[in-house]
């Protein structure tokens, strides 16, 4: 089974076609990679399939649950990170966790486990005691990013996971994921940093105008322009 699966998928508003029968399929365990100039359906592709927006036409299923029929079921197998997500500030790091765990996981004893793997994985260490409000960019989407993968979704959807963090933590965080896919974790992540997408992906799906213009491994892609360069096969395929 695969972990996720869109056909045909349509997003409409009034004479607006932000998705324009989009297809494509994640297997479980992949990390798979969204990708596209701005404005042409990647973030509201990633709303559909979190169940925030309702598709116009089409289908996705995540781990063979429809996201409208069964949306319930499907946001207990999913997290969602939206590019722009924020924290409650007058929280403090670690108060933020242990809320969250708690919204997702409803249970005290896999929430506290959940909050000890977070505050691992964002690495804030005696910051955790501190508020939000205090946190730089970089450090509040650490936090956001642990939240996102503490829980232990089966499917966990990353819009530009990395905005706002400098080099090293940018290579913590896309190290993380990597082993997190390892140990079964599938990654649906959209970024506009190339070097990312090629470290991170298993496979690339490059959008534009709603629509999936090509979808394929990072060397596949590249051989399929005579190109050692990534960004370059990005360009030539949305311009």
């Amino acid at each position: 089974m695969n972990a996720l699966e869109a056909r045909d998928l349509v997003k409409r508003y009034k004479d607006f076609e932000a998705v324009s029968g989009l297809t494509f399929d994640v297997k479980e365990g992949e990390i798979f990679a969204l990708v596209g100039p701005n404005g042409v359906g990647k973030s509201t592709t990633l709303k559909m399939i979190a169940t925030l927006l309702a598709p116009t036409a089409g289908s996705v299923s995540v781990f063979g649950c429809d996201v409208v029929k069964e949306a319930c079921r499907v946001r207990e197998l999913i997290s969602y990170l939206p590019e722009e997500a924020g924290a409650y500030k007058n929280l403090t790091g670690r108060e933020y966790l242990r809320f969250m765990a708690l919204v997702f996981l409803k249970d005290g004893p896999k929430a506290e486990a959940a909050v000890v793997r977070g505050e691992d994985l964002c690495g804030l260490a005696d910051k955790l005691k501190d508020k939000i409000k205090t946190y730089s960019k970089g450090m509040t989407r650490k936090l956001l990013i642990a939240r996102a993968v503490m829980i232990a979704p089966r499917l966990a959807i990353l819009d530009e996971p990395t905005s706002g963090l400098d080099i090293v933590n940018g290579y913590e965080v896309r190290k993380t994921i990597k082993r997190l896919a390892g140990e079964g974790t599938t990654f649906l992540i959209s970024s506009h940093n190339m070097g990312e997408i090629e470290f991170l992906s298993g496979r690339i799906g490059v959008m534009n105008n709603g629509r999936m213009l090509a979808c394929d491994t990072p060397a596949a892609l590249k051989r399929r322009f005579s190109t050692d360069d990534l960004e370059e096969v990005f360009i030539r395929l949305t311009q």
